[in-house]
């Protein structure tokens, strides 16, 4: 009697069964995580507007920097959806630190959306101006110079710093529930505190932002989001108490609806 009680928890469904909620969750978090890769072209979007300082005294629609505007909010809006979609999942470990990821991805958010302000006003200025500045040339460089430093401040708090800080907190989480394989949080624990440590040295002057080392420093933890999107999306999560305890939650439930 106790291995047929087993049996459900380690045998997958059949063909054509309904999709359980843990693994509906698990999908949309993983394609909520796959989505926030789609910023990577803002680095070429963005690279005439950031590396010009009289982009704005040009004439033109700005598409580029349109395009990139609206990726980022994409992101934003993806990043929060990770973990609003994990959040009662992953509660179940440490509510804590699962309100704090929450929270972080919020913050996130919230500077990244100011980042894609700061260059999308650049557009607007640039389409008012058509091109023709006059005596105000010098000082409307000096206001395109201003948004594109706001924007790389934000760029380094928001896409930066708090991916490490996330890492660090969904990373925790996922490796002490064992919801995903131990090696996957584990880059990311570890990818953490090279990121944190390479942010701290940009901001300090020690190393320069957009370099090489970096990039590379940023690479442990895109790996790490990247890995867990994907698991995430095809194996879902693993069984361990929390998706049993998640299960059992929803049965009671679904006996009332059965029985109205």
């Amino acid at each position: 009697m106790a291995t047929t009680a087993r049996t459900p928890a380690t045998t997958p469904p059949a063909k054509g069964s309904p999709m359980s909620s843990t693994r509906k969750t698990a999908l949309v978090a993983g394609v909520f995580y796959l989505i926030t890769f789609i910023s990577i072209p803002t680095l070429a979007l963005y690279r005439p507007v950031k590396n010009h300082a009289d982009w704005i005294l040009g004439s033109g629609a700005g598409t580029a920097v349109l395009v990139g505007g609206f990726l980022e909010v994409i992101v934003a809006l993806a990043g929060i959806g990770t973990a609003v979609t994990l959040y009662p999942v992953v509660k179940r470990q440490n509510e804590g630190v699962a309100l704090g990821f929450v929270a972080a991805r919020v913050l996130e958010a919230s500077m990244i959306f100011i980042g894609a302000v700061s260059l999308l006003s650049l557009v607007t200025l640039r389409q008012d101006l058509g091109g023709a500045a006059g005596a105000d040339a010098a000082s409307l460089v000096t206001t395109g110079a201003s948004h594109v430093a706001t924007y790389n401040w934000t760029f380094l708090l928001g896409q930066s710093l708090m991916p490490g800080i996330n890492a660090l907190l969904l990373g925790s989480l996922m490796y002490r529930s064992r919801l995903v394989p131990r090696l996957i949080p584990v880059i990311g624990l570890i990818g953490a505190p090279l990121l944190i440590t390479a942010v701290f040295a940009t901001l300090f002057g020690v190393i320069e932002q957009g370099s090489s080392l970096a990039a590379a420093a940023a690479l442990p933890v895109a790996a790490w989001e990247l890995s867990l999107g994907v698991w995430l999306v095809v194996k879902g999560f693993r069984p361990s108490p929390i998706t049993a305890g998640a299960v059992a939650a929803a049965t009671p439930a679904a006996h009332q609806d059965v029985a109205v």
